[in-house]
């Protein structure tokens, strides 16, 4: 599973979907990142935690509620949850539990811990609020679109952006909440690399990157992903040609037409306010 690992930082990634989960150890605490997704993985990732955890606290950080980022939760019941004051306060958990439990019974999977919807211990409710634990200091921003939910996180002295569902190099945009909301978040790109000295970015599915100018790109084309989709539907104009650079656009496919199905609501919606 480990696909990046320093003294301090592990990245691994789930043979499903390229999705990723994080593993930090400072001299104050651990943090642990999404844990997923495969019972036998979130398993290997509770070991290492397990490992050098020694006395030093466990903080589970969730980035957002998608079932397959909350799925190995219950192997972290230990720990201080971090995650969003809208994901503390969705009324559909049981619906996402639900796909949770419909995944595990479609592969016949067993599970050695509880599948659980977390309770967030420390809800994040703004822009730049800051937890310091020691000399760790996280800085979190809201980070909406994909979901209502989500977080961006950065750990310091460390360098690292945790991006959630974001700044991906094998996925589009996936919007499930607001296309407009999506374009501000990975808008503040460029506010996040100006206040901190980023030198890993890690997202949720793919690859986690330090080189500066692929996060710069990442965030260029999912922009123009978003613009030129709004552009082709509001034109009516053929939209398929924006994931023929995706490896698995054969089920992405599905994902890129429930995107213009929401975009194409967006522009409806819109264009009935502006005649009234």
């Amino acid at each position: 599973m480990i696909k990046y690992q320093t003294n301090n930082v592990t990245v691994f990634q789930s043979v499903l979907y390229k999705t990723t989960s994080l593993v930090i150890q400072t001299e104050d605490c651990i943090l642990v990142v999404d844990p997923n997704l495969m019972p036998n993985e979130v398993l290997e990732i509770r070991q290492h935690v397990d490992k050098f955890k020694k006395d030093k606290p466990v903080y589970l950080v969730l980035t957002h509620s998608d079932w397959d980022h909350i799925i190995g939760s219950g192997a972290f019941q230990d720990a201080v949850v971090i995650a969003s004051d809208a994901f503390h306060t969705r009324e559909d958990k049981e619906d996402i539990l639900n796909q949770i439990r419909h995944f595990d019974d479609q592969y016949y999977l067993d599970r050695t811990y509880s599948i659980l919807y977390p309770t967030v211990d420390i809800p994040v409710v703004e822009d730049g609020q800051v937890l310091e634990i020691g000399h760790t200091k996280l800085t979190f921003y809201k980070a909406e679109g994909h979901t209502n939910d989500g977080i961006f996180v950065v750990v310091e002295p460390l360098g690292i952006w945790i991006a959630g569902d974001y700044l991906s190099d094998v996925e589009f945009p996936f919007i499930y909440h607001n296309s407009e909301t999506y374009e501000q978040t990975i808008g503040k790109t460029d506010k996040i690399l100006e206040l901190h000295k980023i030198k890993l970015l890690v997202p949720g599915h793919g690859t986690a990157t330090d080189i500066m100018e692929e996060i710069i790109f990442r965030k260029v084309l999912s922009y123009r992903y978003i613009q030129e989709l709004r552009n082709a539907i509001n034109e009516d104009r053929d939209h398929q040609f924006l994931i023929q650079g995706y490896k698995y656009r054969q089920d992405q496919i599905n994902s890129h037409n429930e995107n213009a199905a929401l975009i194409k609501r967006e522009l409806q919606k819109s264009n009935s306010t502006f005649k009234v």
